[in-house]
Parts: C-alpha cells; structure tokens; sequence
C-alpha cells in the first residue's frame, strides 16, 4: 500500500505539470498577440509574393526576349539575388535606402526586400512554365491575328499554370516561414512575438511550439488553396467548364442551346448548310472572282545559310482552289505560312487582296515588317489549318471557334457563340461543342481547327497537310469540309499529299522540290500527264504509298 501511495503521490504531479504545460500551450495557440504577428507575416506575404510575381513575369519575359540587352540585364540580377542570402539583403536595403533619401518603416523595407528576392525565384518558375508550353499555341493564335501580349495571357499563361502552380506555392510556403528573418530590422511578425513572450516568462517549449503550430495552420491553409488551383487548371479535367483563369479574365460557360442537335453523318453536305457557310466567307466583290488575289514574286527564304525557297513566283485567283504537292523539304510549309507572314521573307513580295501582309513597301530593298504584325494579320483575315490541329488545348471546341472573333474582331460574345455553335453542328460536332481538345478523335479535332479558322470570316483558308497526322479513317471527315468550302467559294491554299483530293476538287496544282516550282497547271495535266521526270517519280511513290496503306 506504501508502494502505491508513493507512485500515485509521484504520478499527480505528473499530471498536473501535462495539464498545465497544454494549458499554456492552448493559451498561447490561440493567442491575439501571436496571431496579430501571424497575420502580420501574411500581410508581407500576399504583398512581397503579389508584387514578386509582377517583376518575376516581367524578368522571364526578359529571360524569354531575342533582344541580347534585355537577357542579360534580367540574368544578372536573378544571379545576384539568388546568389545571395536573403537576410543580408534585408539588412543591406533597411541600411542603404536612408542614404539615399528615401526612409521607409519596417514592414515596407521587409515587403521590398522579399518582393525583389522572390521576382528571381519566380521568374526562372514562370520562364519554366512558359517554356513547357508548345511553341505551336504560340504560332496558332499569331496566325489569327493575336498580339503577343493577348496570347500570354489567353492562350500561354493558362496552360503554364499547370506547370508553374507547384514552384510558387512552395515559394509562398517558404516566404511565409522566412519573414521571421524580418524580425532584424524590427518587424514585429509572428516569430519576433514569440521571442518578445519567451524573454518575459522563459516558457520555450510551450511558446515556441505553439508558434509552429500557427505556422503550419497557415501553410496547411496555402497547400489546401494549391489542391484547389491544381485541380482547376487541370487542362485534362473530365468537366469542361471554366478554369479559375477563365473565371478571373470574366469568361462564362456559354449555355449549350445546340448540345441536343444530332450529329449529321461526317461528310453529308446539306445546301442549306453549304450556302451559310458560303456567307461566312469574307466580303469581296464578285466581279474581282477569277482575278489574283495572292501573289508571290520572287519569294527567297532561307535558314542558318540553307536556301529553303529559290525564288518562287505564285499566284491564286480570288475563288480558285490551288493544291501545292512535293516532298517532304521542298519548301511548300514555308510558302503557306509567307503568306500570311508566319515566316519573314528574306527577299521578294507576296501580297493579298493587293496589299503585303505585314510589310512595307520595299522600295528595292528587303522587305521591312511593320511594328503591329499582329493587326495586320487580324485585317488580312486569313484563316490557318495545321498539320496537328494546334487547338488550344485548355479551351473547348466552343471556346476555341469564338476566341480569336471576341478577342481580335470585337465580336460580341453571344453572336460569336451563335456563330460557332450553328458552325459545329454544321460540321457534325454538335455534341461535341464542351469538350476539350484531348478527349475529341483527331478527326473532330481537325473540324474544330477548320471551324475555327472558319469563324473569322476569313478571305483566304491556308490547309498545312490537314490529314497528314490523320489514321486513314478520319481522312474522309476533313476532306469532306473541306470540299464543302471549294464547292461554297473559298479562296483556298492547300498543302497535302492527298492525290485524289487535289484531282477531285483543286483547280489548280502547283508541284515543288528543293525551293523551286517544277510545274503547275490543271490536276489533269500535273496530276494525270506530268512533264517533268521529278513530278512522275513523287507521284509514283505517292500512289505506291497508298496502295501500302490500303493492303495494310
């Protein structure tokens, strides 16, 4: 009985210090000073982490720029800042800026200090972000006539978010932690607090532990709000609706007033339908149908010191369909994307309805861009179809038809989703006009790209192999659109390697190799009865393919 007396009268003590010790801990957990330094330490946060973000894209993009000057004045200072420890830069701005005039308080010395050390780490994350994005977005939106400010912030930004979302919420998480650093040049945050407590009572554990409990409060906070971002900008989410960039940029879901209409069977041209979308086709005047609209003189290109085009002389007549066959080299990708200046011209003209497309008068020199090259290629409206669709790939079909008619034209926003809408189902993508990009066939994908193309009013389609990364099967879907756009009037440049369509349906072909036109004419002569040795051997080997594929 003593034995049990002496370990219970041991034990209450015990007790009582747990009780007291989680008291204290409760007590302070859950304190107004602490909590006014915490939130304090969030204030610097949200600001310094804000502003950081605004210099940091500023100095990717400068990372990002072709101008030498503009690299290297945005390398060295992410060097220095990086470079060094963040405490002594602190130090180093809370002593200098008096000497030069300018007295700032603590907590704006500790903003600046950890805005300018966070917009170097968050450039090379942003730059990061920027670069996983496919250059050909990029490429997609200039050729509807987007600045490149427009598409950064429609087209790049959204999906780099997906890439950049992980590096800044860590390096929020760790901006949070680090502005107890602040507390050298006095800020009174949460760790200076807790310091300013334990010097009073020299309660270590219980001060000290109840502070990191508060900070990870706070960052359990920051990694629930990253969960949730992640999963909004989740560009292969199974719902379509709008992602949190969409919402803040003001874009709302379109209602699907045309989801119920059935799909027509691909290829089935309806006149009603053809005749739409012949008075979609940019304005022009019926007398001028026969006459040149496109022209190219003495068109030179070449990369790194290799002559891709030798000179070329082209021309399509306003209403004509022209097929430009040729191996794979020859120069005809390089040719399309000229006219509507995808590509510079290195020497020679090429014009549009009359005017260069982005160019000066060259008055016997190189041509010379002109400063808004995305305005003039809005003004050309030529309409551009990729090899590999190039849709965009965190937007809808929907989306995708109605950005460039919103955001270039000044469409109102229900009339281009009219437009779209009645486009797609013409098309056969009714049901279809939610989803995204990665959960559509490569046929639907590629109808979306011409519809989008479409949607523009354009004067001038521009095809680059359209079925080239097509299965054989859903050949048929594009080439019957694109049959219905020859058979509605549309002036039409098309790259391809499909032998029968360019017999069927162009009015013109054009046969190139090594830079240069070997021969064009009518399909039935450059097709059928070729002159030159080198158009007979590329339409052997074509037609060799083909029976390849059809016995596979």
């Amino acid at each position: 009985m003593l034995v049990l007396g002496t370990a219970a009268a041991r034990a209450a003590p015990a007790a009582e210090g747990v009780q007291d010790w989680l008291a204290d801990f409760a007590n302070y957990a859950t304190s107004g000073f602490l909590w006014n330094g915490a939130l304090l330490a969030v204030e610097i946060t949200a600001a310094a982490m804000a502003c950081g973000l605004v210099l940091g894209l500023g100095l990717a993009l400068m990372r990002l720029s072709r101008v030498r000057v503009a690299r290297a004045a945005a390398g060295f200072y992410i060097f220095v800042t990086r470079g060094t420890p963040q405490l002594l830069q602190l130090v180093f701005i809370f002593d200098a800026l008096p000497f030069i005039g300018l007295r700032l308080d603590s907590f704006s010395t500790a903003l600046i200090g950890f805005a300018l050390n966070e917009a170097a780490f968050s450039a090379e994350i942003i730059r990061g972000g920027i670069i996983s994005v496919s250059g050909t977005q990029s490429v997609a939106a200039a050729s509807f006539g987007m600045s490149p400010g427009l598409t950064l912030r429609r087209v790049i930004l959204p999906q780099a978010m997906r890439a950049i979302l992980p590096g800044l919420i860590n390096d929020t998480i760790s901006m949070l932690k680090l502005t107890s650093i602040a507390s050298v040049i006095f800020v009174n945050e949460l760790t200076f607090r807790a310091q300013q407590i334990v010097g009073q009572n020299f309660k270590f554990f219980q001060v000290f532990i109840a502070t990191g409990a508060i900070y990870l409060a706070l960052t359990s906070a920051i990694t629930a709000l990253q969960s949730v971002l992640e999963r909004r900008f989740d560009i292969e989410r199974a719902e379509a609706g709008p992602s949190a960039w969409q919402r803040l940029l003001g874009f709302r879901r379109p209602v699907p007033t045309r989801a119920a209409v059935p799909d027509p069977a691909p290829g089935v041209a309806r006149t009603s339908d053809a005749a739409w979308i012949g008075s979609l086709i940019g304005a022009t005047d019926p007398a001028l149908r026969g006459q040149p609209f496109v022209v190219g003189r003495n068109v030179q290109k070449a990369y790194a010191g290799r002559e891709v085009l030798s000179g070329v002389d082209f021309s399509v007549a306003q209403g004509e369909v022209v097929v430009v066959l040729g191996p794979s080299g020859s120069g005809k990708s390089t040719l399309l994307r000229m006219i509507n200046h995808l590509e510079a011209l290195d020497w020679g003209e090429v014009t549009v309805g009359g005017r260069p497309v982005g160019y000066r008068p060259p008055n016997g020199g190189p041509p010379r861009p002109v400063r808004d090259l995305a305005r003039a290629r809005a003004e050309a409206r030529i309409g551009m179809v990729f090899q590999h669709f190039n849709l965009f790939a965190h937007l809808t079909a929907l989306q995708n038809v109605t950005e460039a008619p919103v955001r270039v034209h000044g469409v109102p926003p229900a009339e281009a989703e009219a437009t779209a809408l009645r486009l797609l189902a013409a098309v056969g993508l009714a049901r279809h006009v939610h989803h995204l990009p990665h959960r559509l066939s490569g046929g639907q994908q590629q109808r979306v790209a011409i519809v989008r193309a479409l949607a523009i009013q354009p004067r001038l389609m521009l095809f680059d192999e359209p079925t080239s990364a097509l299965d054989p099967e859903l050949v048929g879907e594009v080439l019957a659109v694109m049959r219905r756009l020859a058979e509605a009037g549309m002036t039409m440049v098309v790259v391809t390697h499909e032998i029968r369509f360019a017999r069927e349906v162009a009015d013109r072909v054009i046969f190139m190799d090594e830079g240069r036109v070997v021969e064009q004419g009518p399909p039935e002569a450059v097709i059928d009865n070729p002159k030159h040795e080198r158009t007979r051997r590329f339409l052997r080997m074509v037609e060799q393919e083909e029976v390849a594929e059809i016995a596979t």
